[in-house]
């Protein structure tokens, strides 16, 4: 007789996991998803009802939406929130005391765009467009190439936010290293022509992240975990890659781990993808062999479709996860982030341990408008 589907998903779902002093109920993350509600970067009640939801959902974790860090450069936007601040910090602060009411835990997760930023633009429009080489994703000079200065007053923002989210109660923090931004540009070989020690090989390009996961790592408590989200995709580049094959990618996630990351959170668009030729393993799998840290895995979780298609008019449909329960009891990856699927349905955990996937309601492009 085949296995229960809803005891197969207590099975490998709901299992304690432990990220440095850090306890989670069990393996289902809430992804981070830019939503634009913060007038002026300060996260209101909205937002921390939002947040309380999916907590009371029973999700093990949540990761906030990405926010900006202390640097004049490092936003784009007058509605995304700060990590910075006494009145966004006040807010933030409330976020967290409204999940943990709900048993929750949360990290904020801490960003800067970099090379994305359009001058002109808030919450600091004088500021310029700043990267490694000035160079954009579109592969044009467009920008600020960081001075040692630059990079270390960055670095410093990345630290003082790592120590804000302690002292404000936060179960730990997730430093943003995808999708081409600051951090990212870094990374890709494409967006860094430095020659100095930041630049050339896999190694020297990783040196800017580490130093951001060192000085966060020095800025908090021993007990205090620290998560690095990357991805090989940029935007509007989906077949973009930092590193090429398994052995760079064990090169740039050994400095981070040197560094102080505890678990390596892999942006992918589609999670049951391989990553490399002669592998069925994925992108977080070959992270959780290649550096022996605990590794997340994301994509499309729960639905038929990534989440370009949905932009684009397709309609995404409520799938099972029979396939990630597969690659969960091959332990190929530590924990799962779900997040479009948690957009649509709050509850989609609670349903989906309760075999109630009739009832699961659906994310659509209507969502992005609302905090539902």
């Amino acid at each position: 007789m085949p296995p229960n589907p809803v005891e197969r998903a207590k099975d490998h779902l709901v299992r304690p996991f432990s990220l440095r002093g850090l306890s989670l109920p069990n393996r289902v993350v809430m992804a981070p998803m830019t939503r634009e509600f913060s007038p002026g970067g300060v996260p209101g009640d909205d937002v921390a009802r939002y947040y309380a939801r999916r907590a009371a959902g029973g999700v093990g974790l949540i990761i906030t939406e990405g926010t900006y860090v202390g640097h004049d450069s490092a936003g784009n936007s007058a509605r995304v929130p700060h990590f910075h601040g006494d009145e966004a910090l006040a807010g933030w602060s409330a976020v967290a005391d409204a999940v943990h009411k709900e048993s929750g835990r949360i990290m904020p997760q801490l960003w800067h765009v970099g090379m994305d930023r359009t001058p002109g633009n808030p919450p600091v429009p004088d500021a310029p467009a700043i990267g490694p080489s000035g160079i954009g994703l579109d592969g044009t000079r467009s920008g600020h190439a960081m001075t040692q200065a630059d990079i270390d007053n960055v670095v410093a923002a990345y630290a003082s936010a790592a120590a804000a989210a302690e002292a404000l109660g936060f179960d730990g923090v997730e430093i943003h290293g995808g999708h081409g931004y600051l951090i990212d540009q870094f990374l890709w070989s494409h967006t860094n022509r430095r020659t100095d020690g930041y630049g050339g090989d896999v190694a020297g390009r990783t040196r800017f992240a580490a130093e951001v996961v060192a000085a966060c790592r020095a800025a908090v408590s021993d007990e205090f975990p620290i998560s690095f989200r990357f991805s090989q995709w940029k935007v509007n580049h989906y077949d973009a890659r930092i590193v090429e094959t398994p052995q760079e990618l064990e090169t740039f996630l050994g400095l981070l781990a040197e560094a102080g990351a505890d678990v390596f959170h892999c942006s992918t668009r589609r999670f049951h993808l391989p990553e490399f030729e002669g592998s069925d393993l994925n992108l977080a799998g070959w992270a959780k062999k290649v550096s022996g840290k605990p590794a997340i895995s994301v994509g499309s979780v729960g639905l038929s479709n990534e989440f370009l298609q949905v932009f684009q008019g397709e309609q995404a449909r409520v799938t099972d996860i029979e396939g990630l329960l597969d690659r969960m009891e091959r332990d190929e990856f530590d924990l799962v982030a779900v997040g479009r699927a948690l957009l649509g349905d709050p509850e989609w955990l609670a349903k989906v341990l309760s075999g109630r996937h009739d009832e699961l309601t659906p994310f659509h492009v209507g969502l992005v408008g609302s905090l539902a």
